[in-house]
């Protein structure tokens, strides 16, 4: 059947303290903010081709360096910004990710509706928690959704693949492992 539960939390929940905090007291957590959600939206586009634990590891170094995922102080940063996030080395100097981190902000800014509104529109109805790691998908149908609808209004670093990683990091799907300790949120 695959990686299933390790000391009671979903098979990469428990391998650090880092993964223990994120996987009990966060991930999977029905989440509605948009600063926080464009905080997820940032740090799943970084992650891309990375470790989740390296990103964790610089989320403070992340927050302060993006004005605290503010959106409308992200959405005014300039050049003289990204010279500046290129230069941090407590984050991920990618200038591809840091040009999309401020496009989507200003993205995020000019929505006709919150930016956390768009996104749960896309949540599907609740289903079954997954039997182990391989009944976990990497996109769905609504992920893919999701991702064509950010494109369109301007974000970028926003796949199906991604998309489906904030579905999971906002609670719009439990993919929390069938007899993880952490209950059912949504």
């Amino acid at each position: 059947m695959g990686r299933g539960l390790v000391d009671g939390r979903c098979w990469w929940g428990s391998s650090t303290p880092e993964y223990v905090a994120y996987h009990d007291g966060e991930w999977g957590r029905p989440e509605r903010d948009d600063r926080a959600l464009y905080e997820k939206l940032c740090l799943e586009a970084f992650q891309s081709g990375l470790s989740w634990l390296t990103i964790l590891r610089k989320r403070e170094a992340f927050r302060a360096a993006f004005a605290g995922f503010e959106i409308e102080r992200v959405a005014a940063f300039g050049e003289a910004d990204v010279e500046r996030l290129m230069a941090d080395a407590a984050i991920v100097r990618n200038r591809a990710k840091i040009e999309a981190a401020i496009a989507n902000a200003r993205a995020a800014a000019a929505l006709d509706v919150p930016l956390g509104e768009l996104l749960w529109s896309f949540a599907p109805p609740p289903r079954p928690r997954p039997r182990a790691a391989d009944d976990v998908p990497a996109t769905t149908p609504e992920s893919k959704a999701m991702a064509k609808e950010l494109k369109r209004r301007g974000f970028r670093f926003v796949g199906p693949t991604t998309a489906y990683a904030l579905m999971q990091a906002c609670g719009l799907v439990d993919d929390h492992v069938d007899g993880c300790l952490v209950p059912p949120a949504r």
